[in-house]
């Protein structure tokens, strides 16, 4: 259910059926009450509980990886590689670089912002709050004008960072922002940090300058796509648990020095050159 307005907002979605499940689990769909879809597309994983789910459905095709006529599981790719050659593989265009999404109707609550973000859904992708409170200080002190934000149940982080970064409370934006609002901040954002999160693909796909700080898996596979204006800071190393409730080893090698410099650096609009093969990616030491 929460994801219902980011997908009403693409322009590629008339109507969500909102389900969830516990923890990462598959919804169950029995609440469906119409009749049997045309065509089900399972983006959820590489089942078999989605596609289990979506075939209760009884739809007349289901576009599923690993089906008799499906494609194959690409275990490897970048998760845009992987999602737009799963529908090429059933003859539907589909373009990784089409990521932009339409511009909010709703204004900003601080247009210009630096928006950090310290929260991230487990632990093994949150980077400790006392860094970035250090980073957000050298924004301030830079002159840069910045907002903290936290999704659902962190607030206590949020308010952590705040209090050791000198952050005043009318830019601390705690309790889950409503979407609109909330893509309306990121949209009109001079810059976004954050960990490995939904923030930072919010910032991608309004084209709103990024640095994001990955540690238990490589950008690779989760990160943004070229471009000089999306910086994605990692130490390369084995991957690790993405549901891990600790920091990850490689994520705790990123210096605060490291974070603020790249901040800093973008803000300034400097424009570094992009590699075509890959993001960008500054390997921390």
């Amino acid at each position: 259910p929460g994801l219902s307005e980011l997908a009403l907002a693409t322009g590629a979605v008339d109507a969500v059926l909102a389900a969830e499940a516990p923890g990462r689990g598959v919804p169950d769909l029995g609440h469906w009450s119409g009749p049997p879809p045309d065509v089900a597309v399972d983006l959820h994983g590489n089942g078999p509980e989605s596609r289990d789910a979506l075939a209760a459905l009884h739809p007349r095709r289901l576009l599923a990886h690993a089906c008799p006529d499906g494609p194959p599981w690409l275990g490897h790719a970048n998760e845009r590689d992987r999602w737009c050659a799963f529908l090429r593989g059933y003859g539907i265009p589909a373009d990784p670089r089409d990521l932009r999404l339409p511009r909010p109707g709703t204004p900003s609550p601080a247009p210009g912002a630096v928006v950090v973000h310290p929260g991230a859904a487990s632990g093994s992708r949150r980077w400790p709050g006392e860094r970035y409170a250090a980073v957000v200080r050298c924004l301030r002190a830079a002159g840069h004008h910045v907002v903290l934000t936290g999704g659902p149940g962190e607030d206590a982080l949020v308010r952590s960072v705040a209090e050791r970064g000198g952050q005043p409370g009318h830019d601390v934006l705690t309790g889950g922002m409503p979407f609109g609002q909330l893509s309306a901040l990121v949209a009109e954002a001079s810059l976004v940090l954050s960990g490995d999160t939904g923030l930072a693909h919010l910032a991608v796909a309004h084209g709103t300058r990024s640095v994001t700080l990955f540690g238990p898996v490589s950008p690779r596979l989760w990160g943004p796509p070229p471009g000089p204006d999306h910086v994605a800071l990692w130490k390369p190393g084995p991957p690790g648990d993405p549901h891990g409730r600790t920091p990850d080893a490689r994520l705790l090698r990123i210096g605060t020095g490291e974070v603020a410099a790249v901040c800093l650096t973008l803000l300034r609009g400097a424009r570094a050159h992009s590699h075509p093969t890959g993001p960008r990616v500054a390997h921390a030491h």
